[in-house]
């Protein structure tokens, strides 16, 4: 959730309209609106673009210096806005929908994040001038863009036991590393002249900042080419198993403030910098007792028995079993839980509170082989026999599922900014005003002597 969060607040206020702005003249004199870009069937205003550079002025008031020139940053939004409106797109035809409900709930888990009510949320967004309505649509299209991520993974991202195995012995110290990257990118079968160009490149913003001309963070604002540019590159703590193999090696005997690069990945030319290490928290050893056990359900209520015909049922299997008949026998033909059914009631392993109090008290209070009595939930009439009990770890079980997510979310950072390239490849986009009405390629690579003015780049 803490992503997410930060990723709806870096796109609302990306997008939020400063309410002053808004106001600053009587409607009946305000000009018309202008198109800044047309994106396939959609456009993107010149009030949109407008209010979206305004924001990121208001972000970088403190240190203007790290901007790029004008025409530079405007090009950098415009496109970030298009790729917005792409995936925004490709996820309505994927059937994707967020509702006003779920952007409510966002809201009040904004607002709580930050020890506020959704009322002073809106009141603050005002002190700032930022437009409540439009703050609500671009946590809808956030919401939106996280779904469709969501899917992406689900179908193309996959984690195997023996790589969770390996990066656990690799991170087994449980070094954090805070990272950044510069990302000059190249397309899908890039020609040997677009290599070269983007050697050319990477090599001169490697020169600027060897030479102390521009700092790291300055030059991935002005010269990236990946989505957190505007970021300054900053990609967040990460421990080894959510650092690409071709640069987690190196890292290990990096100090603070080196850069590393240029490396040529799937995406492109990467810089990368080491801001700052810590040592990660180990996973505690959390021992919990397990149970193993077998359970026939007869359901009762919607879609079940009556309970009188249930209670009647259950008690006559029960009295089966007492008789010696095979339970797993009888739960495979009597059993109405569809999935432990199959497998004769098997429920495999779990903690006491896995399937609700009353039926952890019941496995609780059995010894291992031992049968119970039936018993009632909210799901029916069940009986249950307990197989085993142990004690389990679930501090590495948490690890384990924390480093495959880990990875899976690594492979999905290459994997969908290659799916961002192929949407923006295959999208009609044509920019309309001012310097971005040249289809926007990378800046020119910056110069490896600095101009005669001393200015970088």
């Amino acid at each position: 959730m803490t992503r997410l969060l930060a990723s709806l607040l870096i796109l609302a206020a990306l997008f939020a309209a400063p309410l002053h702005a808004q106001q600053a003249q009587p409607a009946a004199l305000q000009p018309l609106d202008r198109i800044a870009a047309v994106v396939d069937d959609g456009v993107i205003l010149q009030s949109e673009l407008d209010r979206a550079v305004q924001n990121i002025h208001a972000q970088y008031a403190s240190r203007p210096g790290q901007l790029p020139p004008e025409d530079v940053l405007r090009k950098q939004v415009l496109e970030r806005l298009v790729l917005v409106r792409l995936q925004v797109a490709r996820a309505a035809e994927s059937g994707i929908h967020v509702g006003d409900q779920e952007v409510d709930a966002a809201l009040v888990n904004i607002a709580r994040q930050n020890n506020m009510t959704p009322d002073q949320l809106r009141a603050q967004l005002a002190q700032h001038g930022e437009s409540w309505a439009e703050f609500r649509e671009s946590i809808r299209d956030e919401i939106t863009i996280q779904r469709l991520r969501q899917r992406f993974a689900q179908t193309r991202i996959s984690v195997s036991d023996a790589e969770v195995d390996a990066a656990l012995e690799a991170s087994a110290g449980g070094q954090q590393y805070h990272l950044a990257n510069i990302l000059v990118a190249l397309p899908e079968g890039a020609t040997p002249e677009q290599i070269a160009t983007g050697q050319q490149k990477v090599d001169g913003i490697k020169a600027l900042i060897d030479r102390g001309e521009m700092d790291f963070q300055a030059a991935a604002v002005r010269y990236s080419d990946s989505p957190n540019a505007l970021e300054g590159g900053d990609l967040g703590w990460r421990s080894l198993d959510e650092i690409p193999a071709a640069f987690a090696n190196v890292i290990r005997s990096m100090q603070p403030g080196q850069v590393i690069g240029p490396t040529r990945g799937a995406s492109g030319f990467q810089l990368l910098k080491l801001l700052e290490t810590r040592e990660g928290s180990a996973a505690e050893p959390r021992m919990v007792t397990q149970f193993n056990a077998r359970h026939i359900l007869i359901r009762t209520g919607e879609g079940g028995l009556g309970e009188d015909e249930a209670r009647a049922k259950i008690d006559t299997l029960a009295a089966r079993i007492a008789g010696g008949a095979d339970f797993q026998a009888l739960a495979r033909e009597n059993s109405q839980d569809p999935v432990s059914a199959p497998a004769g009631g098997d429920l495999g392993w779990f903690t006491q509170e896995a399937y609700g109090p009353e039926f952890g008290a019941q496995v609780a209070a059995l010894q291992d082989g031992q049968v119970s009595a039936p018993f009632k939930t909210q799901a029916g009439w069940h009986i249950v026999q307990r197989v085993g009990s142990r004690q389990a770890d679930v501090g590495a079980e948490n690890r384990r599922a924390q480093v495959r997510e880990a990875i899976g979310q690594r492979k999905l950072e290459d994997e969908w900014a290659r799916y961002l390239r192929e949407i923006r490849g295959d999208a009609y986009v044509d920019f309309r005003i001012g310097d971005a009405a040249a289809t926007p390629e990378p800046e020119a690579a910056p110069s490896a002597t600095p101009p005669a003015d001393g200015t970088a780049g």
